[in-house]
């Protein structure tokens, strides 16, 4: 359940958090669109005039940084962060937030391709001027998606609410924070981020903004299947233990059809009629196995996080810094 308003707003100073990975196609067309937006936000009084959009250039192989500081040279509102590296997008985006939260009252993130609405962001401002700290960008529908990714979409936010995470269904990355909800979400310093589960786990006024997604202007998604997949897998191990108990059980039942099945051979033999049962020796051993590797999968990908986690290595390094004034 999403919790109720505190006490009425001022006008915030909003910074825009965008990550960007090799988004020299559809860079011009995003700053473009979000600066206009911005500016007409202040011109209507909804923002303060020294809000700004942050780029975060995720260690990109083509043009992105090179536009990033041409865009900060020609407006004051616009400042770049360059990573030294390729660190993945929700590493990135927190590197961001960690830079905007020094200087803004309020902090939205939102991806660079602007499939997510941008006229919402109004609408999310308000809700943050109403008195809430944590405002999710929620997709009305998924008809922009291929039937597969609808699918399998649809089958993980079930399967998360199956193992009680608590999670947003339909909402990735376009959310604002206060700067309160902000510094309390930046306590959580594990490497293994998966943002989208974590931010429920802060608390604080709460509400949803629908929106409908469109299509993506021009680049391709850097969310190809095997990056969604790598991204369900943190997601359920970063926030959920209920695949360890899963194995617990299913060793349990196990345990217990090979009891039934072993006292049914003792029936067998004290009647007299056991038969050679190769096929079903075979079909046993080979069950057995996959399950003992499944379930050995499951445990070493825990306990590699756990060793990821006590290493504890930086997220991120940052190269370079342009306008603004953070640290």
């Amino acid at each position: 359940m999403l919790a109720l308003p505190a006490t009425p707003r001022n006008k915030p100073r909003l910074a825009i958090v965008v990550p960007c990975y090799n988004e020299d196609e559809v860079f011009a067309y995003c700053q473009r669109e979000l600066s206009h937006l911005l500016d007409t936000m202040v011109q209507e009084q909804a923002v303060q005039p020294d809000s700004f959009l942050l780029f975060v250039d995720d260690g990109s192989r083509d043009a992105t940084w090179a536009q990033i500081k041409n865009a900060c040279a020609k407006n004051q509102h616009v400042q770049g962060l360059k990573l030294s590296r390729n660190v993945g997008h929700q590493s990135a985006l927190l590197a961001g937030l960690e830079t905007a939260v020094r200087q803004a009252d309020a902090i939205l993130s939102i991806d660079a391709d602007l499939q997510d609405d941008i006229q919402a962001i109004p609408r999310m401002v308000e809700a943050y001027r109403a008195g809430y700290d944590v405002v999710y960008g929620v997709r009305e529908s998924r008809q922009t998606d291929s039937w597969f990714k609808r699918a399998t979409a649809e089958s993980f936010y079930r399967l998360m609410t199956a193992m009680k995470v608590r999670q947003i269904p339909n909402h990735a990355d376009f959310r604002l924070l206060s700067h309160r909800a902000l510094t309390a979400l930046l306590h959580y310093t594990e490497r293994n981020t998966y943002l989208r589960g974590l931010v429920p786990l802060v608390g604080f006024p709460s509400t949803e903004i629908s929106y409908t997604r469109g299509l993506r202007t021009a680049g391709v998604s850097k969310y190809p299947f095997r990056k969604m997949v790598a991204l369900a897998v943190e997601g359920i191990t970063s926030t959920t233990t209920a695949p360890l108990r899963l194995i617990a059980v299913l060793g349990l039942c196990i345990c217990l059809l090979s009891l039934a099945a072993g006292l049914a051979v003792l029936v067998q033999k004290f009647n007299g009629a056991t038969t050679a049962g190769w096929p079903s020796l075979i079909l046993s051993v080979f069950f057995m196995g996959g399950v003992q590797m499944l379930s050995l999968g499951v445990i070493g990908e825990y306990i590699g996080k756990i060793y990821l986690e006590t290493k504890h290595r930086p997220r991120f390094h940052v190269e370079s810094f342009i306008g603004g004034t953070a640290d």
